[in-house]
């Protein structure tokens, strides 16, 4: 079989009609700029609701549901265990998704990874505990463990890509940041949804009441699919289809190709990432366990400050686009730094005021962190293999530092009796990623912008109609 027969295309090259009469291709690129910016914010806010509804869980329900024959702290750590094990999955998806993203389109393969996350986590609702399964219920808790992770692990390159790949490369540190704002809605919708069963439910929320938000994703997923059905894929990889310069495998090139930009990619993120969880999950069982206060106080907090981060991670995203990427990931990851410590102090104080402030100002380094990060992760990869590269390094961080964090931030608090560790480990992580960010290469500007200008030129394509059996005719309607 030749080459053209055996590559899929994800869609023919025609203009549309409308745009070929009017001359109106400007003004349609503009709108596919929105739908590409929306579709990729409300599918990470679904995909990052799923993720974020499971951590929530793993600190307030799954310990005794799971693992009732354990004590509190090895309970903590089993459930800690499986959440950790979902991050170990990402970099898989990253691969598999990464693979098809670069060879049969982004549009396509992010539909995939929505529908697998969705899946996994309506069964997690429906998952009787051990009471009923015995050994089965944490095994299979697992199982759909890894294929959240592996839904996850996909989703972050192809929504990125697509954004910024519809996108005037000037303003990519803000077009990128809004699939990063799938972050704290999905955030502030799992922790809401906690919230307001936890208050209106009482007991009955730890019996069978949790299960409800993971029963809506179902919903929720339904959702996600409208929108991003109405997206086209990117003109930057409709060049790449024309000129016939796909990778045939695009993950391997990229490891062969660019080794140094995935793994910087993967160390830069130690101080956003590994914080984050210890915000963000960690708190909850250190907040109710050791400082006594109320599961619907803690989320209520952590509600207001993803409330925050969806203000501040587009700001910070635009900030980049006038100061540089890298100037303003590494001032977040310096705040990083300095948080670790007195956020620490702030909660051991037990003062409902201070416990607040803490938890609303320890996203701020990390939103000034993760507004640029997509931009500045994506541009060191070229188009062919950016969905490839980007993913996987994104991913890679997952392995060491997101997954692990609030495990080894239970084993510092165990062994040590201090939560003084847990603020220098934080420290460490800002050292890393300084130093990690200051060795990525700076992305050729004047490559970039001729890439778009490239782009500019590339018709404004449609879904696929019918299959064509070669690239010429897929291509025809170009010159015609």
């Amino acid at each position: 079989m030749s080459r053209d027969h055996a590559r899929p295309e994800p869609y023919d090259g025609r203009f549309t009609k409308e745009a070929t009469r009017d001359g109106n291709a400007e003004r349609l690129r503009r709108k596919q700029v929105r739908r590409a910016m929306i579709a990729g914010t409300v599918g990470t806010s679904i995909e990052w609701y799923d993720f974020f509804l499971y951590g929530t869980a793993a600190a307030l329900v799954f310990p005794h549901l799971f693992f009732p024959g354990a004590s509190a702290y090895a309970g903590a750590l089993a459930s800690f265990a499986t959440y950790a094990v979902g991050f170990a999955a990402r970099p898989v998806g990253a691969a598999i998704f990464g693979h098809f993203g670069d060879r049969i389109g982004r549009k396509a393969t992010l539909i995939s990874t929505l529908l697998l996350m969705g899946i996994a986590s309506t069964l997690i609702g429906v998952l009787p505990g051990y009471a009923t399964l015995g050994f089965w219920a944490p095994t299979l808790l697992v199982v759909l463990r890894l294929i959240q992770g592996i839904g996850v692990g996909g989703e972050w390159g192809g929504s990125v890509t697509l954004c910024m790949e519809w996108g005037n490369p000037k303003r990519r540190g803000f077009i990128g940041s809004w699939p990063q704002v799938g972050v704290p809605i999905g955030l502030l919708l799992s922790t809401g949804a906690v919230s307001l069963l936890t208050h209106t439910m009482g007991a009955s929320f730890e019996t069978w009441g949790w299960r409800l938000p993971f029963l809506a994703s179902i919903v929720l997923v339904g959702v996600g699919l409208w929108v991003r059905l109405g997206v086209l894929e990117s003109p930057l990889f409709a060049r790449e289809v024309e000129n016939d310069t796909l990778e045939d495998a695009p993950l391997v090139e990229t490891i062969k190709r660019e080794p140094r930009e995935i793994i910087l990619s993967a160390l830069l993120r130690m101080s956003e990432q590994a914080p984050f969880y210890i915000f963000t999950a960690f708190v909850l069982a250190y907040g109710t366990e050791d400082l006594g206060f109320s599961k619907g106080f803690l989320t209520n907090a952590l509600m207001v400050a993803a409330a925050l981060s969806l203000f501040s991670v587009p700001f910070f995203g635009h900030l980049s686009d006038k100061i540089g990427r890298k100037r303003m990931y590494m001032t977040g990851a310096a705040a990083t730094m300095v948080i670790g410590v007195p956020y620490f102090l702030m909660l051991d104080s037990k003062v409902g005021a201070l416990v607040v402030i803490a938890m609303v100002i320890s996203l701020i380094p990390h939103d000034m962190q993760y507004g640029p990060q997509a931009a500045l992760i994506a541009e060191s990869f070229p188009t062919r293999r950016r969905y490839s590269g980007a993913g996987l390094g994104y991913q890679l961080a997952s392995v060491f530092a997101g997954g692990p964090a609030p495990l080894l931030a239970t084993w510092l608090l165990h062994r040590y009796d201090s939560s003084l560790p847990i603020g220098i480990y934080i420290a460490a992580c800002g050292v890393v990623t300084l130093i990690a960010t200051a060795l990525l290469p700076e992305p050729n500007r004047a490559e970039v912008a001729r890439e778009f200008e490239r782009s500019a030129t590339a018709p404004v394509p449609k879904p696929v109609v019918a299959a064509a059996p070669r690239r010429a005719t897929v291509l025809a309607g170009d010159r015609q």
